[in-house]
């Protein structure tokens, strides 16, 4: 189990929580609560998963409506929002009076539908995304998104910061949080996509990821100021470009595409970069900074 740490003795002072769900994750976000000493009942849908959580102190239920009954703080984490759904409809009688946090990943959409439901039944709902991996969770650099009611995040803060220490709270809209989560996983998957291809266009030359990767940190370490600045210039809608201008970057682009295809390489991942690139040029901004790409991905 991932974070497999020596958990602290159970403490009836601490807010009794339940985890609704034990793939690999709800079984590390209970055992980041036994570690931190909150009193865990558990429950999954299909036997044969928390024998584990059990044997270090976790309560197993029959139900998940019995699971709810044990708890102040009910967290959710199951493969998809159907699931999800089906899930809390059998607990729905016990979950008003309780604050209930759902980490099953989805759309805004889904989550803002899921919070109306829970609304129409006088449930306390808080939308939550997991932005790490499961050997992070319970760690005090692991980032959770959380959106819904302030008090309810507020009043269950410390039991919330046993899953992750970064957690985040962005506001009342229960949409939120998927929204970052959305954002920053466009961002990601991106990113590895570009690097893969990175590697096959070295590799067409016969240069190997491995001496190629040490120099992809060049690219990488300025990344972080670059966002900063980036942020900065899409929400002023201005894009100053006197350091590097898109005209120029777009004639890069074109380089990178026109030796990918020469090489004979899958290039459905570059050719609508040097799309975008040039719809932006033949708009006026060659002169402006690459940002000015914003424009044309929203559709303005």
């Amino acid at each position: 189990m991932a974070n497999d740490l020596e958990n602290t003795p159970v403490d009836l002072e601490k807010t009794p929580v339940a985890v609704l769900g034990l793939g690999a994750m709800g079984q590390a976000l209970a055992a980041a609560f036994l570690r931190a000493g909150h009193p865990t009942t558990v429950w999954n849908r299909s036997p044969g998963k928390g024998d584990e959580l059990v044997a270090r102190g976790a309560v197993r239920a029959e139900s998940a409506a019995e699971a709810v009954r044990a708890a102040e703080l009910v967290v959710v984490c199951v493969v998809d929002y159907d699931a999800a759904q089906a899930v809390l409809e059998a607990a729905a009688g016990e979950l008003p009076g309780r604050v209930l946090v759902n980490l099953t990943s989805d759309t805004p959409e889904r989550s803002r539908a899921t919070a109306s439901w829970a609304n129409d039944r006088g449930i306390d709902y808080l939308d939550g995304s997991i932005m790490v991996p499961i050997t992070m969770i319970g760690q005090p650099e692991a980032l959770i998104f959380y959106s819904g009611p302030r008090a309810a995040y507020d009043k269950h803060e410390t039991a919330l910061k046993a899953m992750g220490g970064k957690a985040a709270y962005l506001g009342e809209d229960q949409g939120l949080a998927a929204v970052y989560d959305l954002a920053l996983l466009d961002y990601f998957y991106s990113s590895i996509t570009g690097l893969v291809h990175a590697f096959a266009l070295a590799g067409a030359d016969g240069v190997r990821a491995a001496d190629l990767a040490p120099y992809l940190n060049t690219i990488t370490a300025i990344l972080p100021p670059i966002a900063a600045g980036a942020a900065r210039d899409v929400d002023a809608g201005s894009y100053p470009g006197e350091d590097a201008n898109l005209g120029m970057m777009a004639t890069a682009v074109g380089h990178v595409l026109e030796w990918a295809e020469h090489r004979g390489l899958d290039v459905s991942t570059v050719r609508p970069v040097k799309e975008v690139y040039d719809k932006a040029v033949a708009r006026g901004h060659a002169a402006d900074s690459w940002t000015s790409t914003i424009e044309v991905v929203r559709g303005d």
